[in-house]
């Protein structure tokens, strides 16, 4: 037996984080643009790929007051997505408005409650002027987890809003680069997660007058099974 060497250790899976993500969209000369930008090369997760606004879901993002209820179409939607209950549906979508402010400086707000609490941290800068987070008009679209063996896993939740809620100007962050508005054609030849580009495929469909106004439409749910890609409907 004597020098024989020891297998190596198996590495414990990585958690997998709820988080969100904010595609914000707008038409320009009769062509649907969409909010992307350019993750850092020193990024651990998705480094160099074009992507929307998103992050993780933070505890704070159940203790802020929203300036207004989800909507019911998401509502209804998020229902219906495993573990994911009506609180927490709708702290995903302040979640996704968060990051978009933080990774990007455009903010979806409205007047704050008049009995709302002062603004938990990680809040504070996009509460200034009296305002709070507005997921009203926030459609919940598609679902997906990250894929086993990346540096990082999270069971992102996506979202579309129109552009024409947010305010601010565009600005670059620590997170996200080179933000622009896109058209589909645009976004050819760009190193594209295949969620992201799955998504552009796909919005003009769910943004749809039929789609987006249909509480009971089912939403795409992409993740592994059984090391094979798999699309579900919840």
């Amino acid at each position: 037996m004597g020098n024989a060497e020891s297998p190596p250790a198996k590495k414990p899976p990585q958690p997998i984080r709820d988080a969100a993500t904010l595609v914000l969209w707008r038409r320009r000369a009769g062509q649907l643009e969409v909010l992307m930008g350019e993750r850092h090369g020193a990024s651990t997760f998705m480094p160099n790929r074009y992507v929307f606004p998103g992050g993780r879901l933070d505890l704070n993002d159940y203790r802020i007051h929203p300036a207004a209820a989800l909507n019911p179409v998401s509502t209804a939607r998020l229902a219906r997505c495993k573990g994911t209950g009506p609180r927490k549906g709708l702290a995903l979508a302040l979640a996704a408005i968060r990051e978009t402010f933080e990774e990007s400086g455009l903010r979806i707000a409205g007047p704050a409650m008049p009995a709302a609490k002062p603004a938990p941290a990680g809040w504070r800068t996009f509460c200034t002027g009296g305002l709070a987070p507005d997921p009203a008009a926030l459609l919940y679209i598609c679902r997906a987890i990250t894929p086993p063996g990346r540096p990082r896993r999270f069971d992102a939740r996506f979202f579309a809003a129109p552009a024409e809620l947010a305010t601010g100007e565009l600005v670059p962050s620590a997170e996200l680069d080179k933000l622009s508005w896109v058209t589909r054609a645009d976004t050819e030849g760009l190193p594209l997660p295949g969620i992201t580009q799955y998504v552009i495929a796909n919005l003009e469909h769910w943004l749809s007058p039929a789609q987006a106004a249909d509480p009971a439409q089912r939403v795409p749910f992409h993740h592994m099974l059984r090391g094979e890609r798999q699309v579900d409907w919840e």
